[in-house]
């Protein structure tokens, strides 16, 4: 999902408003004309956000129509006039006085404007975002993102919806060419991703570079899809001849450009050593957990969880006759039996992600157990594209398109078969299928309430749920014997360990060598896997902290409703606070004790 700035002034809220897939999905019940007025607002500014941004409106599905054929204005221009909308929307939301609303509204109010607050912060060091401060990087930029985005997420069932994407694919040359001109700002200015990161990109634009521009990712999937679709039509030329003549050519500026900085890249690892380094790292720790820790005091949390994870890993490696060397080199044994590792074949691959959509079924077959008419939408699992995959994340999330378009997608990194051991794949899978990502986002989307809270997006919250959904499916039995159950366990051990990698990295000026050796040591991860997610949170600060201090945020609330509720305490209706949408963490904490009050008082 797009998680970019919210827009809220202009004209086309009519024109998208009348569109059936919004005007049911904005539909809701107001209490009073206050109510209805803040609704009113919620819906211009989402639907200005959606004109303004066609990108995510594909994403979402509601892209019928001209949209289908833009791009994102990614120029400066187009980033100031995003600034401006989002302090106006702000500014009207706030201006609507919380005493005349219903609770549900105020509640609505709180979170979208925390939101939009949080959408503000990057401006005030004249960046982008601080959790992504670098305009091109491994995982991050045009090159990396169009390509996906135009091969997986821009639907084509007509012939229209074909040369939509061959319109947008006229545009990836100038979005490349923008991209390029923001590197450059920032370079002049210290703000650079490291040289490894920069090494990383290098490599990954040279692969999208080096076919001829018919074989071209782009160019294939048109002709592919529109071969499924039969529709008729010289495709793949007019793609290449795009490609060609557009693309390749601002692809060949950028590298250029990259090389240039390439030459005199900082050696370091962390935030820490660009301007403003310190201040940037403790606003996107604060944005990234919702929370006012320090740096300090996140890495104490991660030492101290660190620990009791790894003495019940113990535990269980010594049951597994596992009994020689550090937790993390018991791991490491383990990841390299022959039993645990699938064949490094197609085949191979094959089998592994057939293992995967079968324990997404077996656990959704339990959920009524602890959830209350668990969504059915479906997911898709799948393979990281290859052109993409040596800076991709191990293991991803994409949302459905609102109007059923296209399904939910839950990717896995396969570049190399042994990062993922047969024991570790179902903490997987129930982290970012079912009861995990795929429940929650699925129950937040379908959920009554303003479509703008749909957007509200709490890394924290998400996250945490998803680390917490692996808890469930453990408490569910979904695990099958211990082996996995350590691979649970160890799931939660890698994001423990992130709290202490992320602020030794962009706090206390740790290399990427002396993170990677902890995580190998710590974790018991292949160095390969181990070392691609050191260079993620090397250019994503604050990001890998979500996780673990997410889940801690939902555990503790469980506890204390459990405790204000006593024997009156269902799990069934805490679950059911995942309808309400996302929230920052200690608003979550806060709505789930408001329940468990009414709940022991009834």
């Amino acid at each position: 999902m797009d998680r970019r700035t919210f827009l809220a002034s202009g004209t086309a809220t009519a024109a998208l408003a009348a569109t059936p897939a919004f005007a049911r999905q904005a539909a809701q019940p107001a209490a009073g004309p206050a109510d209805a007025a803040l609704n009113k607002i919620f819906d211009e500014v989402l639907a200005n956000y959606i004109a303004r941004s066609p990108e995510t409106a594909t994403q979402i599905g509601f892209d019928k129509g001209p949209a289908k054929g833009k791009l994102d204005d990614r120029s400066p221009a187009g980033k100031v006039a995003v600034l401006a909308d989002t302090r106006a929307g702000l500014a009207r939301i706030q201006a609507v006085d919380p005493a005349s609303l219903s609770e549900a509204a105020k509640l609505n109010r709180e979170v979208v404007s925390y939101s939009l607050e949080s959408q503000l912060t990057a401006d005030k060091f004249k960046l982008d975002s601080v959790q992504r401060p670098f305009a091109i990087f491994q995982q991050g930029g045009v090159y990396f993102e169009l390509p996906d985005f135009l091969n997986s997420t821009h639907t084509i069932a007509t012939k229209d919806d074909a040369e939509a994407l061959l319109s947008r694919l006229s545009q990836v040359g100038q979005a490349l060419d923008w991209d390029t001109q923001a590197q450059a700002d920032l370079g002049k200015r210290g703000i650079l991703a490291p040289d490894f990161s920069l090494d990383l990109t290098l490599d990954q634009m040279a692969k999208l570079r080096s076919p001829a521009p018919i074989d071209n990712s782009m160019a294939k999937s048109l002709i592919e899809r529109t071969a499924a679709k039969g529709i008729a039509g010289d495709w793949g030329t007019r793609a290449a001849k795009i490609i060609e003549t557009s693309v390749y050519p601002a692809l060949d500026r950028q590298m250029a450009l990259i090389r240039q900085q390439r030459a005199s890249a900082r050696k370091t690892s962390g935030v820490w050593d660009v301007p403003q380094g310190d201040a940037i790292y403790a606003a996107a720790l604060a944005q990234a957990t919702t929370t006012n820790f320090t740096p300090d005091e996140v890495h104490k949390i991660g030492l101290e969880e660190v620990a009791q994870i790894t003495a019940q890993l113990d535990a269980i490696l010594k049951k597994q006759g596992l009994t020689k060397g550090k937790v993390g080199e018991r791991l490491t044994a383990l990841n390299n039996r022959p039993d645990q590792l699938y064949p490094d074949t197609p085949a191979g691959r094959a089998e592994l992600i057939k293992s995967l959509n079968a324990d997404n079924v077996k656990v959704g077959a339990l959920l009524p157990r602890m959830f209350d008419n668990p969504t059915k939408a479906p997911l898709e699992i799948r393979a990281v594209p290859v052109e993409i995959q040596d800076g991709a994340s191990n293991g991803y999330y994409h949302i459905a398109a609102l109007d059923g378009s296209r399904p939910a997608i839950y990717w896995i990194n396969l570049k190399s078969v042994a990062d993922w051991p047969k024991y570790t794949l179902p903490s997987l899978t129930y982290h970012e299928g079912l009861p995990g990502h795929h429940l929650q986002l699925s129950e937040a989307m379908g959920a009554a309430g303003p479509l703008l809270r749909k957007f509200s997006f709490f890394g924290a919250y998400s996250e945490g749920w998803a680390l917490y959904a692996e808890q469930v499916a453990d408490e569910l039995g979904a695990y099958a014997g211990d082996l996995e159950r350590a691979g649970y366990l160890q799931s939660f051990l890698f994001r423990a360990a992130r709290l202490v990698i992320d602020t030794g990295i962009h706090a206390k000026k740790w290399t990427r060598e002396q993170a990677t050796d902890y995580m190998v040591d710590t974790v018991g991860f292949a160095r390969p896997r181990s070392q691609r997610e050191i260079e993620r949170y090397c250019t994503q600060p604050g990001q890998a902290c979500s996780y673990k201090i997410g889940h801690t945020s939902w555990v503790r609330a469980r506890a204390k409703a459990q405790a204000i509720a006593g024997d009156k305490f269902d799990v069934k209706r805490f679950h059911e606070v995942i309808r309400r949408g996302a929230v920052p963490l200690t608003i979550l904490e806060r709505l789930v004790e408001e329940d468990a009050r009414r709940v022991a008082s009834a």
